[in-house]
């Protein structure tokens, strides 16, 4: 009867964790990020002596095709666990998620008019991890150790020339995504 009502102790105490936290955060979306974000970085380091402007376009094409697939993830984790994707935890999770993704849009914007390319890289890093920080108080508790490693390695990047930092730019969006996405995937059900 004591292991019993332990179980129902465990149960009850995961329940109001969930109803409090963000929990459909798509390990396998992650994974998925990662492997363009590596495919990115290739790309990328392509075009470092030919043209900062199509570096800088290969990462952006990188965002966006890295939100679909992110996007679509997390829709499809959320309708297969019946998560609320609106709840509040969701609503404070994304407000603490977006708000340093688009301060780094606009500090890429003023880098770029002054073309200190070399900036960039730390610059989404830092603020990448950031976003997972702050968001990750209302999510699982990998997120915020995720941020963390983005902002050690966008500390790195601050100390290295642009060929480096896109290497780290390969590292943390692709290496990070997929150590974290199949952390998240194996303990957070998908």
């Amino acid at each position: 009867m004591h292991e019993h009502a332990l179980d129902n102790i465990r149960f009850i105490r995961d329940a109001m964790e969930r109803a409090g936290s963000f929990t459909s955060i798509p390990g396998w979306g992650g994974v998925g990020v990662g492997v363009t974000a590596i495919v990115a970085a290739t790309v990328a380091q392509q075009f470092l002596a030919k043209s900062l402007r199509m570096w800088l376009a290969t990462w952006l094409a990188e965002a966006i095709v890295a939100a679909a697939i992110g996007f679509g993830a997390l829709a499809m984790k959320a309708r297969r666990w019946e998560a609320p994707f609106m709840s509040g935890a969701a609503k404070r999770f994304f407000i603490s998620y977006f708000a340093p993704l688009v301060v780094g849009a606009i500090v890429t914007l003023a880098l770029v008019r002054v073309e200190a390319y070399a900036a960039i890289p730390s610059t989404w890093l830092l603020l990448y991890g950031a976003a997972f920080v702050s968001s990750g108080v209302f999510s699982i508790k990998v997120i915020p150790v995720m941020g963390v490693a983005f902002m050690l390695l966008g500390g790195l990047a601050a100390l290295l020339p642009l060929g480096a930092s896109n290497v780290l730019l390969g590292i943390a969006f692709g290496g990070l995504h997929i150590l974290f996405g199949f952390i998240i995937a194996r303990s957070y059900g998908g």
